[in-house]
């Protein structure tokens, strides 16, 4: 899988983020090399991301990126009628914007280790409730199929963000990579989070490079979050569970696209 740099104003885009949801602590969950945190913290705002890639330190990743960039624009020029350019402007000045969010990212890790979590889902090393706003861009649906990546894993990452989170869980995309279509199981999907006690919108955002992904999925919690057979209470400790403690747990599935 292709690790990417989106930027901070991708981000600020593709989740339709105002000022407001800056506010508190946002988590980017599957970040890859985004820059999102770097600006983040370059615009006084507090956030940390999570990706298993982060246990290869700042260093390995660096020497990675730029062979990815290579393999995400041959992707792109092989599949150029799938893709729009209307946010970006030009080929050139998408590259030059994840070129220089790879830098930003590189450069962050390396100063703040502290604000990179390595873990994955389903398995988040942070307490309920710690977090005022989760982002999760192509990671679920983009990659969604059978096993590891269907709907059962989609349902347990969703509850595993969403425990984690205060306010808002925001997914983007909710198409396929490569061919665009929207995944079968959404409504399935968005039926079982309702009966875990999980309120679910779907919402246009402007924001559109791969053909039809232009719409993200806003999950909130209502009161206690129900599992298979039993309740699980949603907890109000506030407090981000300490660095120290991240990577104690396995993480099954944590593979991203940034």
């Amino acid at each position: 899988m292709i690790i990417t740099s989106r930027s901070f104003g991708e981000y600020r885009a593709m989740f339709a983020l105002d000022d407001a949801d800056l506010d508190g602590v946002v988590l980017d969950c599957g970040g890859g090399a985004s820059g999102f945190v770097a600006g983040a913290a370059r615009a006084g705002a507090g956030a940390l991301a999570a990706d298993p890639l982060y246990a290869r330190g700042p260093a390995a990743l660096a020497a990675r990126l730029p062979a990815d960039r290579e393999r995400a624009a041959a992707l792109i020029h092989e599949n150029a009628d799938r893709f729009v350019w209307s946010w970006y402007g030009s080929a050139r000045r998408y590259g030059e914007m994840r070129s220089r969010a790879g830098a930003e990212f590189v450069a962050d890790m390396a100063r703040r280790p502290g604000s990179y979590l390595a873990a994955g889902l389903p398995h988040l090393p942070l307490r309920d409730d710690s977090v005022d706003l989760v982002l999760c861009s192509h990671l679920l649906f983009t990659w969604a199929g059978d096993g590891a990546g269907g709907l059962a894993w989609h349902r347990e990452a969703i509850l595993e963000m969403s425990r984690v989170c205060r306010g808002e869980v925001r997914i983007f995309p909710l198409v396929h990579m490569g061919s665009g279509e929207p995944v079968a199981f959404l409504g399935t999907l968005r039926a079982d989070l309702a009966a875990a006690g999980l309120t679910t919108e779907v919402r246009r955002v402007p924001y559109e490079f791969q053909r039809g992904a232009d719409r993200l999925l806003a999950v909130k919690k209502v009161g206690k979050v129900r599992e298979v057979g039993k309740v699980r209470e949603v907890g109000k400790v506030s407090e981000i569970r300490e660095v120290g403690e991240v990577g104690k747990r396995p993480v099954p599935f944590g593979a991203t696209s940034g």
